[in-house]
């Protein structure tokens, strides 16, 4: 005891708090002290950094550490600090419509590829240049102005109250799905709004953003995380708008454009409804593109099919191959994996490991030169690749029939430079994506990155032994490889297919909200997993069961029909 007394004392409680930033550099201030505070001391910029992890815990930059703390500060380069300047200025955007076009009914719809969100107005025409030059004014005023955006709770009554004046059904439908007493808000100038997820302290953060007139509605423009310090050139990206409008339309016509009223059917007992029509529209879709093709079989020996991680590229290539039959076309699968150059030769990424993306991965000589005899009704002895070895065997021998047509699966579907040598009329280029947009409301949204990735979670699960947290911890390196070989190619396509169902994560939430809860809450995964449990736990439950066994959702969730369906395989 007598040794415990030299070395521990009562003391009175401090009133300093101690933080360590990620230099290894430690500051002390006052209990009270807010991140922003510290931050901007210690970097000695004041707009740079938008929120921090905290011990490994997303936190706006208002919260006001207790403890000593480890503090990563996040900027634009950052997926969240990016979440967050949008959130924000989406914000920002809706509050001045309000001040200075009161009856127009702001939605932003989805995201375009040079860095925006496409919205639209209603309750009145769309806005006209000259009104839009007005709106980004009166937005950079607030900017100017560094209003502070107040974190607030309100009693869930009183938020039901505040947007039903306003016309706002779609968030109304939401208040009680949070599960607490208060419904969390913002409020920025007159205006208190809902928006999922953390917000920046004030306006004055949002200093780069620009309003672009659009067919049919307009562009608010932020800086994407490759360029946080500029806007990208605006340029047209036709195939995925109208891809998106024509969804956006048909949920309309639907009713489902939203969660509140997804789930309104739902509890109606109209689950099986929403599926059966999803589905009837898919299937729709794609008996069309088939017709494309067979329009164009004279000429079109070739079909390249490209897209990102969990599009669903291997049922939609199955039911496209089933489309083509009804059509008289005999469908020829050729994996483009066995096209891989020898273990030696693969390109390596900046890390040193093997690049098995990049499109020099690919013997595209030899490719070619295969598909052009193919076509050309000539025996060819395809090559067989060893993935254990890491070398290329010889194949099977094929010879195609005059009607018959390759399906080619591959992330290098849409790039000119994977077979320049092939006359362009002889391939047909299909982009699939799950496209989804079926939004929270009509202010938040539920990324179309963010619908793939709970697919990925779900397969990975069901067919590759790995769970959430290995799923989340390649995620980035995935988008990486899409952003650099799919993305820019997408325009290229002849069809784009949205490959999203209405119903899906409804559906998929009873499989990965388990999955997501077992990310260890000190997980660098675990800002992501508890962002996802967020808008997921919006939805009520579709069973697993009345999805068809055809869907292309059940390449995911499993017990798909066309799994041992392989078209035109190789015996």
């Amino acid at each position: 005891m007598k040794k415990l007394k030299n070395i521990i004392k009562e003391v009175e409680p401090s009133k300093f708090i101690q933080i360590t930033m990620p230099d290894g550099k430690t500051l002390q201030a006052k209990k009270g002290t807010s991140l922003e505070q510290f931050i901007r001391f210690h970097s000695g910029e004041k707009y740079k950094y938008l929120a921090a992890l905290v011990n490994g815990k997303l936190r706006e930059l208002t919260n006001k550490p207790r403890c000593a703390e480890k503090i990563h500060p996040l900027d634009l380069t950052t997926s969240e600090g990016v979440r967050i300047y949008r959130r924000t200025l989406s914000f920002v955007l809706v509050t001045a419509a309000q001040e200075i076009f009161p009856k127009a009914e702001i939605f932003i719809e989805y995201a375009v590829p040079y860095g925006g969100f496409f919205c639209t107005v209603r309750g009145r025409e769309q806005f006209t240049s000259a009104e839009l030059k007005k709106l980004e004014k009166k937005m950079r005023e607030i900017v100017k102005e560094d209003n502070p955006i107040n974190r607030v709770p309100v009693p869930l009554e009183d938020a039901r109250i505040i947007f039903a004046e306003r016309g706002e059904k779609d968030k109304v439908s939401l208040v009680d799905k949070r599960g607490k007493e208060d419904f969390m808000m913002y409020h920025l100038r007159n205006r208190k709004d809902a928006f999922y997820g953390y917000m920046l302290p004030s306006t004055g953060y949002l200093k780069l953003f620009k309003l672009l007139k659009a067919r049919n509605g307009f562009v608010i423009q932020y800086p994407r995380r490759a360029t946080p310090d500029k806007l990208l050139p605006k340029y047209s990206s036709r195939h995925l708008d109208d891809v998106f409008q024509e969804y956006g339309h048909l949920l309309q016509l639907l009713d489902v454009e939203n969660v509140g009223k997804i789930n309104s059917l739902i509890e109606k007992g109209k689950a099986r409804g929403i599926v059966l029509v999803s589905e009837a529209l898919q299937e729709q879709k794609i008996a069309d593109i088939a017709g494309k093709i067979a329009k164009k079989s004279n000429d079109v020996k070739l079909v390249f099919i490209a897209g990102p991680s969990s599009s669903g590229k291997t049922t939609f290539s199955k039911r496209l191959a089933i489309q083509l039959l009804a059509h008289g076309l005999k469908p020829f699968t050729l994996e483009m994996d066995r096209y891989f150059v020898e273990r030696q030769f693969t390109p390596r990424d900046e890390n040193g490991d093997y690049d098995f993306e990049a499109i020099e991965a690919l013997d595209r000589k030899l490719l070619s030169s295969n598909l052009k005899n193919l076509m050309a009704g000539k025996k060819v002895v395809l090559p067989e690749f060893n993935f254990i070895t890491g070398t290329r065997e010889e194949g099977p021998t094929v010879k195609l029939d005059k009607n018959q047509i390759i399906i080619a699966e591959g992330i290098h579907g849409l790039n000119p430079n994977l077979v320049p040598k092939i006359a362009s009329n002889k391939i047909f280029r299909i982009y699939i994506s799950a496209l989804t947009q079926l939004n929270i409301d009509r202010h938040n949204r539920i990324s179309t990155t963010d619908t793939r990735l709970v697919r990925r979670i779900v397969r990975d699960v069901a067919h590759r032994g790995a769970n959430a947290e290995a799923t989340l911890s390649m995620w980035e390196k995935v988008r990486q490889g899409e952003k650099k070989n799919i993305f820019p190619y997408q325009e290229n396509a002849d069809v784009m297919f949205n490959s999203a169902l209405t119903y899906e994560l409804a559906a998929l939430k009873q499989i990965v909200v388990p999955l997501l809860l077992q990310v260890k809450p000190n997980s660098p995964n675990s800002v992501t997993a508890k962002r996802m449990l967020a808008f997921l736990n919006l939805l009520d439950d579709i069973p697993l069961d009345i999805i068809p066994d055809n869907s292309l959702l059940r390449e995911f969730a499993g017990g798909s029909i066309l799994r041992d369906y392989l078209p035109g395989k190789i015996d």
